[in-house]
């Protein structure tokens, strides 16, 4: 199992939020960001699995921006899997969960989609690398993404946020891409028009 807690929504029928933290981060990190983007729904938020020098992540690197990929395969299948186990314990919808990832946690979100077609609905994904490169992603057909991403950001370079965008678009997912001329942080720019996008998300379904 992965530390995590799960808070039930007023509304069932909305999607299930699944939170997934940031380098150094924990499962209390993004439910601030929850709330913004839609305090109805049920949130999963989990822990990463991996330690950095003291720091939880989902995954290991083995430097900055240099990801283990093996390591990354393992445990995007580790929490492919507690999705699973997770949405059998608390009775909610496997096929309607949308992920609000940053940083490490948007990375792995993304990971999911690379090796998962039915992972996820869809995710918001603030500040995100290319997981993995050189592999077939599954049809991703139905699937909506949002990319937040800073023009200047030292961590994760606008190229990363641009190829990440072909590859989904390219796996047919619907990707929306919002540049800020800022760094890595989480903006609360971001954050307002990732619940725009969610709200017009739900619109259409």
């Amino acid at each position: 199992m992965m530390k995590h807690l799960f808070n039930k929504g007023k509304d069932e029928t909305k999607p299930t939020l699944l939170l997934l933290h940031g380098t150094g981060g924990n499962e209390l990190d993004l439910l601030p960001l929850a709330g913004r983007i839609d305090d109805e729904a049920s949130v999963l938020s989990v822990r990463g699995n991996v330690l950095e020098n003291g720091m939880p992540r989902f995954f290991r690197r083995l430097a900055e921006g240099v990801f283990d990929e093996e390591d990354l395969i393992f445990r995007t299948k580790e929490l492919n899997e507690f999705l699973d186990v997770a949405a059998e314990k608390y009775e909610f919808d496997r096929g309607n969960i949308i992920a609000i990832g940053y940083s490490n946690g948007a990375n792995i979100a993304a990971s999911l989609f690379f090796h998962y077609q039915e992972a996820l609905k869809g995710a918001i994904l603030h500040h995100p690398m290319v997981p993995i490169r050189g592999i077939e992603l599954p049809d991703l057909s139905g699937k909506s993404v949002f990319i937040a991403a800073g023009t200047n950001d030292p961590i994760c370079s606008p190229q990363e946020s641009s190829e990440l965008q072909s590859l989904l678009e390219h796996a047919n997912a619907n990707v929306e891409l919002l540049w800020e001329n800022k760094g890595h942080q989480l903006t609360v720019e971001e954050v307002e028009a990732a619940a725009k996008w969610y709200r017009h998300l739900l619109s259409i379904h």
